[in-house]
């Protein structure tokens, strides 16, 4: 099948996949820190809601109290007003993840005002440079610092002070598993992201803080759009016939984030309609 680029304009979406659901107060006491809560504003007059902000506003809405972290001030700011609004109680935080005195103070002001931590969802990632012979030294850690270190140091920090059954969530793609247009150090830090993944799973394992992947295929955001013309995403066949849209993933990160999981860590869970398996 040839999937349509513009998922959120199929009719036949259940509630859950337009963001249009109800929250069932699944995460009603849980203090989450989702860092990437921002999304970039391509000036589209529909542009869909990003993985990101669409994880922030349906954690809040299922109860969860939210801090957003992103490097873009406006972009968390505007995240923390959609949350808000609709009732709900988050905070923005201005962050570099490549920076570690950042991501440690990230992590302590999250904590203090939070009064804790019982889950973090880390959904950071820049493309970098296209082909081998771009990929300079310089190019590569530019990415390695984002993709993967970042997280790192995330988990590092918050390890040490997060709560007996927290969760941690790392947000990948299907370029672990598939070449993806040449980016060739997106590709190895996605890959390695899942090492990471388990690493973090071991460390936390005696005091049952649990800690996974969710791999992303095609998926509908604003960023998306804006690289379909240059990548032929749209003429990519997955088996449902359609690209995923940002709450889809956002609802993979809720289940992988709640008590609902519990006995679920060191996994991997691809939202891709079926593209890697089918």
């Amino acid at each position: 099948m040839t999937p349509s680029a513009d998922a959120t304009s199929m009719p036949d979406l259940p509630l859950e996949s337009r963001g249009e659901a109800p929250g069932h107060g699944r995460m009603v006491g849980r203090r989450v820190v989702v860092v990437g809560a921002g999304q970039t504003d391509f000036h589209m007059a529909d542009q869909p809601i990003g993985n990101g902000r669409a994880i922030s506003v349906l954690l809040a809405r299922e109860g969860a109290r939210v801090v957003a972290v992103d490097c873009n001030e406006s972009a968390a700011a505007a995240t923390v007003d959609l949350i808000t609004a609709a009732g709900g109680e988050a905070r923005a935080v201005v962050a570099d993840v490549a920076d570690p005195r950042d991501v440690e103070e990230m992590i302590g002001g999250a904590n203090e005002w939070l009064g804790g931590i019982d889950g973090v969802a880390y959904n950071v990632g820049i493309p970098g440079p296209r082909g081998i012979s771009a990929a300079t030294p310089e190019e590569w850690d530019a990415t390695f610092d984002v993709n993967l270190r970042g997280a790192m140091l995330t988990a590092r920090a918050a390890l040490p002070i997060m709560e007996p059954g927290s969760s941690l969530v790392f947000i990948s793609s299907i370029a672990a598993l598939k070449p993806t247009g040449r980016l060739v150090a997106y590709e190895t830090s996605k890959a390695a992201l899942g090492g990471l993944m388990r690493a973090v799973a071991m460390e936390g394992k005696d005091h049952s803080i649990r800690a996974n992947v969710v791999m992303l295929g095609l998926i509908d955001t604003g960023l998306g759009r804006n690289a379909n013309d240059a990548t032929g995403r749209t003429t990519i066949p997955v088996p449902l016939g359609r690209h995923g849209t940002a709450w889809e993933v956002a609802y993979a990160a809720l289940f992988l984030l709640s008590h609902e999981s519990a006995y679920v860590t060191g996994q991997t869970l691809a939202v891709d309609g079926g593209r890697t398996t089918l």
